[in-house]
């Protein structure tokens, strides 16, 4: 089922506090990967990140469509989905930076944020590597009798790890409430996906007879509403449901990935970030229907970017680890 035709859901119905606050969170991913990549330019970040620039609309939209006490499994590129679904940017700032306050007391960094307490069970640098993860939480909602929804974000690259399949096969056998959702923001590292994925995306997991739906995932209106689907199918014991989101990163596969010529154009680049961008469109759409006047989005703006400012000083200046640190919560 193809979710793209906009006369076929009412975005109307949804409270304007919710579109502006929807619109809020992917700003905050936006000026939160801002200074992540300042960090790390500046020499002030260890080890690499992975920027979600251009994607907010899908981490946010699904995110908005699940409860505090589901769960969520993420990607490397996760900073994105760990805002979305609760974290706040000071003690993620602090992870990045190897600080005690961040979310894994400096340990995780930028690929493996985790919260418990908002239902992220954490990021992951194997690219598939928390399908299992996901899976296995989809399995104990099940065993419990437990009503939550579970969450797999993965990118495009993703469906050539086998492991996916094996999950996919299993969520769908035994009805796990779980949703896939498929980031394809259309290169697998520096591959454009047509030299890497056969086939059609979709039709791998319709092959297990799983409910499918496919989106313009810059549009975060589309994302939500087709999520809502899929998590109240979810919480009615339905099975499983595989959400493909089309997508594009307006950076690099990496921060140091700065000269990409020689795999996607300048052109193509700037055509995604003028004329689909998430931010845009949703700001765009709220003024034409005059549900929200321009002036409001600046006062959020305004707003979003001296939370940022406050939570990077705080990271900045926060302490870190003891030496005794080292040898907690170690298990192996």
């Amino acid at each position: 089922m193809l979710a793209t035709q906009l006369e076929t859901l009412d975005y109307r119905a949804i409270d304007r506090e919710q579109w502006l606050h929807m619109y809020q969170q992917m700003l905050k991913i936006r000026v939160f990967e801002e200074h992540a990549n300042e960090l790390y330019t500046s020499a002030k970040m260890p080890g690499l990140a992975h920027l979600y620039i251009g994607e907010e609309a899908i981490a946010v939209g699904v995110c908005e469509a699940l409860r505090k006490d589901d769960y969520i499994t993420s990607t490397h590129r996760g900073h994105g989905h760990c805002l979305a679904k609760g974290a706040t940017m000071d003690r993620m700032f602090a992870e990045l930076l190897g600080k005690e306050s961040g979310y894994c007391r400096g340990k995780g960094g930028s690929m493996h944020i985790a919260d418990q307490e908002t239902g992220n069970l954490g990021a992951n640098a194997i690219v598939g590597g928390s399908a299992g993860i996901a899976t296995g939480a989809g399995m104990s909602i099940k065993m419990r009798g437990s009503d939550q929804v579970a969450v797999c974000f993965f990118g495009e690259g993703a469906l050539g790890q086998g492991l996916l399949y094996e999950v996919m096969n299993m969520a769908q056998l035994w009805k796990f409430p779980i949703i896939y959702v498929c980031e394809n923001n259309l290169y697998n590292e520096y591959t454009h996906h047509s030299e890497s994925t056969a086939g059609s995306m979709k039709a791998r997991a319709e092959a297990f007879g799983m409910y499918t739906e496919e989106v313009d995932g810059q549009d975060v209106r589309l994302v939500y509403l087709t999520t809502l689907r899929l998590v109240e199918r979810a919480r009615r014991g339905e099975g499983p449901a595989f959400l493909l989101c089309h997508t594009y990163r307006y950076h690099g596969h990496h921060v140091g990935d700065i000269n990409r010529a020689y795999y996607r154009s300048k052109e193509e680049e700037q055509l995604w970030k003028t004329e689909r961008d998430p931010l845009q469109i949703l700001a765009g759409w709220l003024t034409q229907e005059e549900i929200a006047d321009a002036g409001i989005f600046e006062g959020i703006e305004k707003e979003v970017r001296a939370e940022a400012e406050t939570a990077v000083q705080f990271a900045l200046h926060a302490p870190y680890p003891t030496p005794e640190e080292v040898t907690k919560h170690v298990y192996v």
